[in-house]
């Protein structure tokens, strides 16, 4: 017996490309929409270009799909369509009154001017939830400014707390190593959507969501945001190491690099006894955590020492003995090595039109009685269109045929 999902009675038309508008509809496909994903006739969601590394065929050659394409878009179906042309808006607007969502990342203003906003949409659906996402908002002096990632977490604040100590080696501003700010602002969108239908369900009405790449990254500070506004005091960077714990950062071992994290004062002695400095357990400089941060310029040089004279191993081994929270700093290879990820079956291979199969991240959402459902590659270029326009919108093949000789799909 099929396990039900979730969101298996939603319908998203999902107008969006790049990463923080396919981030969210690719949680709604995991959790069972059927998704919809209109791309530009020819060349389709940019990320499709972005590339290499590629998926690979059963022979090891590069196949069209980009590595940065099938991470954000598995689940869904892809329609083409020029919606710049008015057949395309009038195929879009029919397909919209078959949808509970629209989701788009279009600049603020160029829908409307395509008949497709959320005004001239609603008329068609009262009851439509219309997901837009920008850079800076649908109001504002940056309004019309194109937001990019990188943009926003140095606008938003975040690269100021990201980075090494600006009085050390390497120090400065820092962007985080994935675009952080798409994927929140892609998250938040998902759950103002599921917001707005279970609204939508008890009252009839729909809704507009105005979801922006700043408003998401100022809010993502949390505290550090919360620190600056109760204290007047911009906080800095601080690289690997914690303004407030000592030590609480990454040390170099013998053969590679540890996070160690004392969070009180008996973690930290049982730390130093493990690296034969019992002498800096008591010391009068660095027996409580205030001394400790106090001195740390003092005794972090002794600790990196210390920790230096043995390998990785040794110290998870005898810390997580003891109790002293650590860990390595893997890369990518040690990650999908790791029994713990092996465990919960976060790879996956996926059937593939053209690379035969295709190694896939599981969602991380875990449902006992609606699992995801995410065993769908992404969608080659187009893949869905004849079937949606013939089965959704009553298209005959001579239709089709047509609006594809017009350049429409």
């Amino acid at each position: 017996m099929t396990a039900p999902k979730a969101l298996g009675h939603i319908r998203v038309l999902d107008l969006s490309r790049v990463l923080a508008g396919p981030w969210c509809s690719q949680n709604l496909a995991d959790l069972g929409a059927d998704v919809i994903k209109i791309e530009r006739p020819g060349s389709g969601d940019d990320t499709r270009a972005w590339g290499p590394p590629y998926a690979k065929d059963a022979e090891g050659h590069d196949t069209t799909e980009a590595a940065y394409y099938l991470a954000a878009n598995r689940g869904k179906r892809s329609v083409t369509i020029d919606i710049a042309s008015a057949d395309g808006q009038a195929l879009i607007r029919e397909l919209a009154s078959h949808c509970d969502v629209v989701l788009e990342n279009f600049k603020v203003g160029q829908l409307k001017r395509y008949g497709l906003d959320y005004e001239s949409l609603k008329a068609i659906k009262p009851d439509l939830v219309y997901c837009s996402v920008t850079g800076f908002g649908q109001d504002g002096p940056y309004a019309h400014r194109a937001g990019y990632d990188f943009l926003i977490q140095g606008m938003g604040g975040l690269m100021s707390v990201t980075g090494e100590r600006d009085d050390l080696p390497g120090g400065g501003p820092q962007k985080a190593g994935v675009a952080l700010t798409d994927l929140m602002t892609g998250m938040y969108a998902t759950i103002a959507i599921l917001a707005a239908l279970t609204h939508r369900d008890r009252s009839g009405e729909g809704q507009y969501i105005d979801m922006a790449l700043l408003d998401v990254q100022v809010a993502m500070l949390a505290n550090m945001g919360s620190n600056y506004l109760n204290s007047g005091k911009p906080p800095k960077r601080w690289g690997n190491a914690h303004p407030n714990i000592v030590p609480y950062q990454t040390f170099q071992c013998a053969d590679g690099y540890i996070i160690v994290a004392t969070g009180n004062d008996g973690q930290y002695q049982k730390f130093v006894e493990v690296g034969g400095r019992s002498d800096l357990a008591a010391h009068e400089r660095y027996a409580t955590n205030p001394l400790r941060v106090k001195h740390r310029d003092e005794l972090v040089p002794l600790l990196a020492e210390m920790v230096l004279a043995q390998p990785r191993d040794f110290w998870i081994d005898q810390l997580e003995a003891v109790g002293v929270p650590c860990g390595p700093i893997n890369n990518l290879d040690d990650v999908y090595k790791n029994p713990q990820v092996l465990a919960r079956e976060l790879v996956m291979n996926v059937p593939h039109p053209t690379a035969g199969t295709t190694r896939l991240v599981r969602s991380p959402m875990k449902m006992s009685l609606t699992p995801t459902d995410n065993a769908v590659a992404p969608p080659l270029l187009g893949q869905h269109t004849d079937e949606i326009l013939r089965d959704m919108l009553g298209q005959s093949d001579e239709d089709i045929a047509a609006l594809r000789a017009q350049g429409v799909l």
